[in-house]
């Protein structure tokens, strides 16, 4: 093999045991002179694998409770030096150092203790210093030397050693150098981030699960998803989750994310915007008004649902063409009922604290900011006209509002007795965005008297309001702040509707 060189020493410093029987035992077989220390020597020994204690080499113990141990000249000496280089050879030989051919190691769980909610002390003393620097110098050295930087590379250099008769080729070396820079500046970002805690704005951000996707948005575009589905969904049927998919399922996801603490609420997404949306007493009549919101628009969308989807409920999705159905949980039938379409993606939603930080690539560089996590409620609520809305009103202005957030803009949501009507979505003027809600709910023949509307930023003129009004709207819900609010107000001072002000723009590009 090319550059291929046989593995006679080792270091093996591990947290993680679990798949390293095997490879102890190939080592052994194949006659590598194995050094280790503390808890890794004793499952070494363990094995019936012979292990020489880094202190022999060093002449020097673990000190400082376990924080010093493999620090030493005589081990980074056997792992930085170049075989080919006639003055390292001298130096090593001068001082008995002993060459390292391998190196294995696999850190402390920094990232997994942060999470479970440790004290700092316990978080700081998951910093490790002698692994992460065995492993970037073993992957500096990669010319003469295999480094192995984590569990999830025990099973590939399994398989090579055991082909190989512990013969390691200049490929698999640079391939798993590779892999041990990643693992290093993975675990440093996290703790970066942890210390920095959004103080310093530095973009920095390292996820090491990832999906490659059957393609991008189109099919010329190469795709990848950087993160782990699994934490989110339990997937119980149907195809991998496409770009698009994703980008529909993140919408739906945020959106039903304002609903979870509601009545049975269903809403069918398409294009990252809601076409069907409505809170009823049952998830069944929910999912029957959420359709009927266009039910063109339905064909090939996104269902999420905020409580457990009934045999009732499936029989009705099971006539309709879907990407995807995402629900807390299913009924047994229910499920068996919805897996009738064979490429229909079933989700069960977990519960999980969603990122509350958004980054988009724009130009050469990337656009960081704070979630849209603020949601107003009836405190927020200014009257801004004579005349105020009723209670049946205000929920439906709620109602409204909620949806309004997750609708690209420039957006108008219509709606009545918690259902959406239509809604104007992505316009470049808001009156467009209105005569486009208007038309679509005059289409699927809904009543437009008694409906609210709800706007994701101010109106600078009184149009919309005037439009809305003559097609039978009673209630408004805007974030005000315009100079020219006062047109609007008299208005609907004017006309007998009512207005109310939430302080809160919510723009959605």
């Amino acid at each position: 093999m090319n550059g291929s060189k046989k593995i006679k020493s080792a270091l093996i410093s591990v947290f993680d045991k679990d798949g390293l029987a095997p490879i102890v035992k190939e080592l052994h077989k194949n006659n590598v002179v194995i050094y280790s220390t503390g808890g890794t020597q004793k499952f070494i020994e363990e094995q019936d694998v012979p292990v020489v204690p880094v202190e022999e080499l060093t002449s020097y113990p673990s000190i400082l409770g376990g924080r010093v141990k493999t620090l030493h000249p005589k081990v980074f000496g056997g792992i930085l030096t170049r075989r080919d280089n006639t003055s390292d050879q001298e130096q090593i030989a001068e001082f008995e150092i002993p060459e390292l051919d391998l190196v294995i190691v696999d850190l402390y769980p920094f990232e997994d203790t942060v999470a479970s909610g440790a004290g700092h002390a316990d978080i700081i003393e998951k910093i490790d210093i002698g692994g992460i620097s065995l492993i970037r110098a073993a992957a500096k050295n990669y010319k003469d030397v295999t480094i192995i930087p984590s569990k999830k590379q025990y099973d590939s250099f399994l398989k090579i050693i055991t082909e190989n008769a512990c013969e390691t080729s200049l490929g698999d070396r640079k391939d798993f150098a590779r892999d041990a820079f990643d693992v290093s500046s993975h675990y440093d970002s996290h703790i970066f981030s942890y210390f920095n805690n959004g103080k310093k704005e530095t973009f920095k951000q390292s996820i090491s699960t990832n999906q490659t996707l059957r393609y991008g948005e189109n099919p010329h575009q190469k795709g990848i998803f950087h993160g782990d589905l699994d934490a989110i969904f339990d997937k119980l049927w149907g195809k991998e989750l496409s770009y698009n998919n994703l980008l529909d399922v993140d919408a739906a996801v945020n959106l039903m994310n304002e609903f979870k603490n509601d009545g049975p609420t269903f809403a069918i997404l398409k294009h990252n915007n809601a076409c069907g949306l409505a809170t009823r007493e049952t998830i069944h009549e929910a999912y029957t008004d959420a359709l009927a919101g266009d039910p063109v628009s339905a064909f090939g969308g996104i269902l999420i649902s905020n409580k457990r989807l009934d045999v009732a409920t499936a029989n009705e999705i099971s006539s309709l063409f879907c990407e995807v159905v995402i629900a807390p949980s299913y009924e047994a039938e229910a499920i068996e009922i919805l897996k009738g379409k064979k490429n229909r993606i079933i989700l069960v939603q977990k519960e999980i604290e969603l990122p509350k930080r958004q980054f988009r690539t724009i130009l050469n560089g990337v656009l960081e900011q704070d979630k849209d996590t603020v949601m107003e409620g009836r405190e927020e609520l200014t009257n801004a006209t004579t005349l105020t809305p009723n209670e049946r009103e205000i929920e439906d202005l709620l109602f409204a509002a909620k949806l309004c957030k997750h609708t690209k803009s420039n957006t108008i949501v219509i709606a009545k007795n918690k259902q959406l009507l239509a809604s104007g979505t992505g316009q470049t003027s808001r009156v467009d965005a209105l005569n486009q809600a208007i038309h679509k709910a005059q289409t699927f023949k809904f009543d437009l008297n008694g409906a609210v509307l709800a706007s994701d930023a101010f109106f600078p003129f009184p149009d919309c309001v005037e439009i809305a009004g003559n097609v039978g709207v009673k209630t408004v819900i805007q974030p005000g702040g315009s100079i020219k609010d006062q047109l609007s107000i008299d208005y609907c001072n004017e006309n007998g509707i009512s207005m109310v002000f939430t302080g809160i723009r919510h723009f959605k590009h």
